[in-house]
């Protein structure tokens, strides 16, 4: 065990067990602060819970419209003369099953490969890497989450031993004297979360002037993709002005000396001319956190989403463990986790490279346990396969996978380089889609399976602080609907498995999870539904017998020896760089009124008369260079592919950059753009930069 503190025997409740009269008290379906709320009949209302506070953001209010939107799918359809027509689950499923054994037959195990979402419960995501390592027998199996938290967690267990977004309550960041918060925009992703956060302390890192940064003391504005540089800089200037706790590296650490030979060569004055961050800007910075009594840093998706993505975010860590925070009461270190079950959607097998607890796939030991569970033998276990984007760029290739199972992800809007993306599904022999609505990716598939919403079933899901959280049942679903664990046993069965073996009820496979992760990494043993339905608050590791660790690395780090690891890590840039061609740089991110692909949000109406399309965001100087006013339409060229958006003229914008968001299809997405370089530790694709050209559309 790496930490020191409990909770309590008899911990109280962190929302009330109590459900009031006529409705159910669960959690918000979008990000992962996963916000209590109240379900009644389909009226959704914010409730009292330690992340929000009785706070909902704009998407969680009108959650309740997607329960019955004209727009759901309650029957499985199949492509039939090139249309997709209803059909029977019966027929569906045994066109499935027929259609993957003739595939395997031709091209082995790994000739069907699966790809999941951060977005399932944590019932799902262990059935369904548990369904393609056991029922399919493939290495073939990723998810979204690769796109969202694989550099923060390769970073957290380099320099950890272990990987929790947020290793400590949210409402610790309550007694902050200062936070630093490196490329993420809570305001408008999740902003319930900046109730939590002083501005008078508050530290942006960001190329945007965004609703987050308006309300920070102090906002640094780098080139996107010198994020690294940046950090080397802050962490020189720490060291120079005397502010290095030098008790805590000695006594908690290892390997600052090495970390040292870098940084000495990124003085402020060198960084300001690579990020554009003044160098007195990088030393207020460091003097806000190492003079504050109690500080945090924080990372999100703009210091992750880059093909050096691990070692960018090492750079903060390392600043971080000079100052003395990660494991210390009152300050710390997190990533803030995106998706709503990006936690526990990456410890319980859906990733290629891991087994149920956080184990890796090829650790003879973990594959000893995890099959001795799943009562197969070890050698029967798939190794390690391809992450995310390499995967789907295999798809329909002759040594790639020719059938592909989706569930909880919509990648031809999501994924980068999104042109090719497409193009290599419609090369598979079969492709299956498991979604509430016709999403861009549903519509190109051979069949379509309707399944569950967020309201309609029972789950748990792990959040942002690594809480162990409750999904109660609200409604009965649309008649024709199924949960995703239903279809998992139904495809398992018509594939020659035990019924027993992949069960439907999510209490019965939380049970089994519990099991699969007991003495892992990330270990769920002591949690059961009774435990949860009582409102315990539970953040893993809870070992059987265990009341949960809310706050870890008290005493020491995950590391055999107990010290965090200083990495050594050199700013190399971009993977693309401006030219003349492509002067400008590009980059990515969302906005208050959608989430993700859209596929859900799109459906709302008030959400899409707040934002109904999407748009650039550029410098007036830039834009008038390039032809455009405010408001005009215009296209934005990578070498990967063009989008026409309307642009949005920005006095605050750096004249080098432009920004457009993800959630929109078509000769809209952002993501026909966005480089597919990947990270060569997490294989984060480089979502956050590439070199762009602005143009009169």
């Amino acid at each position: 065990m790496t930490t020191t503190e409990r909770t309590p025997v008899a911990a109280p409740a962190t929302s009330a067990p109590h459900q009031p009269a006529g409705g159910v008290n669960t959690h918000c379906p979008y990000c992962a602060l996963q916000c209590g709320m109240t379900v009644t009949g389909k009226q959704v209302a914010p409730r009292e819970f330690p992340t929000n506070r009785g706070g909902l953001c704009q998407k969680g209010w009108t959650s309740g419209a997607l329960l019955d939107s004209a727009a759901r799918l309650t029957t499985p359809l199949m492509r039939t003369g090139g249309q997709l027509r209803p059909a029977s689950w019966d027929t569906a499923l045994d066109h499935v099953a027929a259609k993957i054994t003739g595939i395997q037959r031709e091209y082995g195990p790994d000739g069907v490969a699966v790809f999941g979402g951060g977005g399932l419960t944590n019932e799902k995501a262990y059935l369904l890497g548990k369904f393609a390592r056991v029922a399919l027998r493939t290495s073939q199996v990723d998810y979204n989450g690769r796109f969202c938290m694989s550099s923060a967690a390769a970073a957290g267990m380099r320099a950890f031993g272990l990987d929790r977004g947020l290793p400590f309550p949210v409402t610790d960041l309550d007694e902050a004297d200062a936070v630093l918060l490196v490329g993420a925009n809570p305001a408008e992703t999740m902003p319930p979360f900046m109730r939590h956060l002083d501005p008078s302390g508050l530290i942006v890192i960001d190329p945007r002037r965004t609703a987050t940064a308006e309300q920070a003391s102090l906002h640094l504005q780098p080139a996107p993709g010198t994020d690294l540089a940046l950090a080397l800089g802050i962490l020189h200037s720490v060291v120079a002005d005397g502010f290095l706790d030098q008790s805590y590296v000695d006594e908690r650490t290892a390997g600052f000396e090495d970390v040292w030979r870098i940084v000495a060569r990124w003085w402020p004055e060198h960084v300001e001319r690579v990020t554009g961050v003044s160098a007195a800007e990088q030393r207020r910075a460091g003097a806000m956190l190492a003079t504050a009594r109690n500080a945090y840093l924080l990372t999100g998706r703009g210091t992750e989403q880059h093909a050096t993505g691990a070692d960018t975010v090492t750079a903060w860590i390392n600043l971080a463990l000079a100052l003395g925070l990660p494991g210390r009461r009152g300050s710390g270190f997190g990533c803030i986790t995106g998706q709503g079950n990006g936690q526990g959607g990456r410890e319980h097998g859906q990733k290629a490279d891991q087994l149920p607890g956080y184990r890796k796939i090829d650790d003879p030991a973990a594959r000893e346990h995890v099959a001795g569970v799943w009562g197969v033998h070890p050698a029967d276990l798939p190794g390690p396969g391809r992450s995310a984007y390499e995967l789907l760029d295999a798809l329909g290739e002759q040594a790639g996978p020719r059938g592909l199972l989706v569930f909880g992800s919509n990648v031809v809007v999501s994924a980068p380089h999104s042109a090719h993306v497409t193009d290599r599904l419609d090369a598979l022999d079969m492709l299956v889609v498991a979604d509430i609505v016709l999403s861009e990716t549903a519509q190109r598939a051979d069949v379509v399976l309707p399944i569950t919403q967020w309201a309609e079933e029972e789950g748990t899901l792990t959040n942002l602080e690594g809480r162990i959280l409750h999904r109660r049942r609200a409604l009965a679903p649309p008649d024709g609907v199924r949960t995703d664990l239903e279809v998992l046993h139904a495809l398992a069965g018509l594939l020659g498995q035990p019924p027993e073996r992949f069960p439907s009820d999510p209490e019965t496979v939380f049970a089994e999870l519990g099991a699969a992760s007991a003495g892992g990494p990330a270990d769920y043993s002591g949690v059961n539904y009774p435990r949860l339905r009582a409102g315990e608050a539970l953040h893993w590791p809870v070992p059987a017998g265990s009341d949960g660790t809310p706050r870890m690395f008290l005493d020491r780090f995950a590391h055999p020896d107990g010290r965090a690891r200083f990495v050594p890590v050199e700013h190399v840039g971009p993977a693309e760089s401006p030219d003349d061609d492509y002067p400008l740089r590009a980059t990515t991110g969302r906005v208050l009124a959608h989430y993700q692909s859209g596929a859900q949000t799109r459906l709302v109406s008030e959400l899409m008369r707040a934002v109904p399309e999407s748009f650039v965001e550029v410098h007036p100087d830039t834009a008038a260079r390039a032809g455009l006013c405010d408001g005009a339409r215009a296209t934005v060229a990578s070498r990967r592919g063009t989008v026409c958006v309307t642009v949005r003229c920005v006095p605050s914008m750096r004249p080098d950059v432009l920004f457009l968001p993800f959630h929109f299809p078509g000769e809209q997405s952002a993501n026909l753009l966005t480089n597919p370089a990947l990270d060569p530790t997490s294989r984060m694709p480089e979502f956050k930069v590439c070199a762009a050209r602005l143009e009169a559309a």
